[in-house]
């Protein structure tokens, strides 16, 4: 690392690290989702395509009721976060989650024409951080920047 990170000290609180990008693009989706899928309810009325049954209130209800489940689920993209420390890093994906001790962490890696940083560990396996994307540029630099200088303020603290 050539530079140092300014604040990153063995005694900081925890960082916390969340996309940028994503959680702009999900909300305006979820949101966009929720609205067509209202408009869309509205247009539910009458007889159907084939003249054997009727739409009714429900069907409305319904509509919106799916399009809010959608706009939830497109949220769900919004939910990783990054939170780390001098004792050790927590990882919060789309799905699942990881709390390691930074003992346990051969790197903190962040490849180039990766979409996100990942931890590599002392097992070979690695642990991708979707909180650091690519798409968020400087923030997500910063990021990985202060996660390596824990990591190895970790590495270098007596044991």
């Amino acid at each position: 690392m050539s530079g140092t990170v300014v604040g990153v000290t063995q005694s900081s609180a925890p960082v916390v690290y969340r996309p940028r990008r994503i959680r702009w693009v999900a909300g305006a989706a979820a949101a966009t989702v929720v609205i067509l899928f209202t408009v869309l309810s509205f247009g539910l009325h009458g007889a159907t395509g084939d003249g054997v049954g009727q739409f009714a209130r429900g069907d409305q209800t319904a509509m919106i009721g799916l399009g809010v489940l959608i706009g939830l689920g497109i949220l769900a993209f919004t939910r990783p976060r990054v939170s780390a420390d001098a004792a050790g890093v927590r990882v919060r994906n789309v799905v699942g989650g990881y709390e390691l001790p930074w003992s346990v962490v051969r790197a903190v890696r962040f490849d180039r024409n990766s979409p996100w940083a990942t931890l590599e560990l002392l097992d070979d396996e690695t642990i991708s951080i979707h909180a650091l994307q690519a798409v968020d540029r400087e923030y997500a630099v910063e990021g990985v920047r202060t996660l390596r200088a824990l990591h190895q303020g970790a590495a270098d603290a007596p044991t």
